[in-house]
């Protein structure tokens, strides 16, 4: 899939996600696949240029390219003013998030609630365009709630002001997360509009990924929590889209290493203090369903320093090791 002058190596994308998609997972994400890796969203509030936190996901040191960065807001001038700053700071691809649908999001009418308001939607889009000249891409949902589906009327404002390609999450804001994703109003999109279109939402295995490009015609899929603890899932899907295949999953060890790489990569990225607290979360993800996870999670959220939580890993994965190794010679 092509978005501006950037030819991606796969059609698979990294949501943005608040808290999870920083530089080191994106990276990470990328390794296995990726095509794109959409950065966590970035207030337009100039006011936050100074903060750390802006700092850190402005910082784009050792990726590959091309950089997606996404913004949000509900100012024109402040959103190409963000536009503008992240461009001088690596970024490549500009996304705007109009799919958000956390209330301190939409209560600044920023995110999804944009959708109500197409006008300034138009606006913020045409803004946004002009001020980047990097390729533009937008993120939406299917609408406000489930009597105010507008995904094609936005859809076709942003083909008409510049829009580079458009991301779909298949739920209205009112729908959260919760009940199924409807892929139906994301193919209606595609039929209506010739920018790429990336479908979003429940895509959780390859034969998910293809169920989902098969119905909606879209010309990507962008995968979000399916990811989190799960890197390789884009290394999955591609192979099955390619051979119809299914890939072992990584067993025991394998999966100790990728986080310990991991765990390394958050360490050195946010330092010590921060670090710890970064990667409970990815710990948890890593560690999902196997033995006694829950009681290790537990206890891990208690330590605080970096060399506590890697020694707790590494006992943690060689007692599950064991106990696999177990179940194996029983099973046998």
């Amino acid at each position: 899939m092509r978005i501006g002058p950037y030819f991606l190596k796969s059609n698979l994308v990294v949501a943005p996600m608040a808290g999870v998609t920083d530089r080191p997972f994106r990276k990470l994400c990328r390794s296995f696949g990726a095509g794109l890796a959409v950065s966590e969203m970035v207030a337009s509030n100039s006011l936050l240029y100074g903060s750390e936190k802006t700092k850190r996901r402005a910082n784009h040191e050792g990726e590959v390219g091309p950089v997606s960065v996404q913004i949000v807001g509900a100012d024109p001038d402040m959103l190409a003013q963000a536009a503008r700053y992240n461009v001088a700071r690596g970024a490549q691809i500009i996304d705007i998030n109009m799919g958000c649908p956390a209330k301190k999001i939409c209560n600044v009418m920023a995110g999804s609630a944009l959708l109500q308001n197409e006008p300034l939607v138009a606006r913020i889009l045409e803004s946004v365009v002009k001020a980047a000249e990097v390729p533009v891409t937008l993120k939406i949902r299917t609408g406000w709630d489930k009597n105010n589906r507008n995904a094609i009327n936005v859809a076709r404002i942003a083909e008409e002001s510049g829009i580079q390609a458009l991301a779909i999450h298949g739920r209205t804001r009112a729908c959260g997360y919760s009940g199924d994703a409807e892929y139906d109003t994301i193919a209606a999109v595609k039929a209506e509009v010739r920018i790429p279109v990336i479908a979003n939402g429940d895509i959780s295995t390859p034969q998910k990924a293809k169920f989902v490009l098969d119905y909606t015609k879209a010309d990507a899929v962008m995968i979000g929590r399916a990811a989190q603890g799960r890197p390789w899932i884009f290394r999955d899907i591609a192979h099955y889209l390619e051979t119809g295949e299914l890939l072992p999953h990584p067993d025991v060890a394998q999966t100790h290493g990728l986080l310990t790489g991991h765990l390394h990569e958050l360490y050195a990225f946010y330092g010590e203090h921060t670090g710890v607290r970064m990667a409970r979360k990815h710990i948890a993800w890593y560690t999902k369903g196997l033995p006694d996870s829950a009681g290790f999670r537990h206890a891990m959220n208690r330590l605080q320093t970096t060399r506590e939580q890697l020694d707790a890993a590494d006992r943690f994965f060689a007692e599950a090791a064991g106990h696999v190794y177990m179940e194996n010679e029983m099973a046998a």
